[in-house]
């Protein structure tokens, strides 16, 4: 029997192609859009085409998540895999965004996240397994300029998806986190900037470098064909097709040289991670439950 998965954000570029590619690989799948009309009418319809079935869901509606995961079970006649995926990213000088500017990243980023936890997990626990891949980013692991308000976000998702992971493991749920690097989409075009414009003289030429920063980082990732969505769709088809509980917590993928050293910093984490709850006695919590 096949196995059915939602995945959140499949109007973008990661959960589109991610969509076609578990569709083809004859998964059931259901892609989630706030609409799916207007701008998402075009990938709407070729998802369809594709074999993927569509539901509409806010991640910063509680009651639109809780009803899309009600619906997407019903559609699927049950569900295995959920691929947290959607995201809004946010450039800009970091003194610029205002609280509600950065919580708006953040609603969609973390709290979204949330909800759509509390709306899957009374589904999994209920049947004693599941498969919960998230999508974070290389920068969620280390901040760079102007992107600190997506930094901050990613951080506090994979601390979130950390603490499910251990909460998680005895009722045979599995997690993983899924790490690019800059990849050349439209994401990278529809990000969030700062609203408030009034401090930009304190700041002199430096107001010009986030979007120049940006520009001069989505020419550079161009340069390497490696460097595309696709990967993050066929990362997610390798991840799937692993035995259950022999993923990894964490993979990054990039070709242009975050790999090793993001891959190096997680590695020491899952050290000091084992060391410390090894210390606590809970150690036990990092081993999925697979009866």
């Amino acid at each position: 029997m096949s196995k059915k998965v939602l995945v959140t954000g499949a109007s973008g570029a990661f959960g589109s192609l991610t969509c076609k590619s578990l569709s083809q690989k004859g998964y059931q799948v259901i892609g989630t859009m706030r609409s799916t009309k207007d701008k998402n009418e075009s990938i709407a319809q070729e998802l369809q085409r594709a074999g993927v079935k569509l539901v509409e869901i806010d991640l910063t509606e509680e009651s639109s998540v809780n009803n899309g995961v009600a619906k997407t079970i019903e559609v699927l006649g049950g569900l295995d895999i959920v691929f947290n995926n959607a995201g809004l990213g946010a450039n800009g000088i970091q003194e610029m965004f205002t609280v509600k500017d950065m919580q708006r990243v953040f609603d969609v980023n973390v709290f979204g996240m949330q909800r759509l936890m509390r709306a899957v997990l009374p589904h999994f626990r209920k049947q004693g397994k599941g498969t919960i891949l998230h999508t974070s980013s290389c920068i969620g692991r280390v901040t760079t300029p102007f992107l600190g308000v997506y930094c901050a976000s990613k951080y506090a998702l994979e601390s979130l998806a950390e603490g499910y992971r251990a909460e998680l493991s005895g009722f045979g749920i599995e997690s993983c986190i899924i790490e690019p690097g800059g990849m050349p989409t439209a994401f990278m075009g529809g990000m969030l900037r700062p609203s408030d414009e009034t401090r930009n003289q304190g700041y002199g030429d430096m107001v010009h470098s986030p979007d120049a920063s940006l520009k001069s980082y989505i020419d550079y990732i161009k340069t390497n064909p490696k460097q595309s969505p696709q990967a993050v769709a066929d990362t997610v088809a390798a991840l799937l097709e692993m035995p259950y509980g022999e993923k990894p917590f964490r993979i990054v993928v990039d070709f242009m040289g975050l790999k090793e050293p993001i891959e190096n910093y997680n590695k020491a984490l899952d050290q000091v991670t084992q060391q410390i709850y090894t210390a606590n006695g809970v150690d036990n919590l990092l081993n999925l439950n697979k009866n």
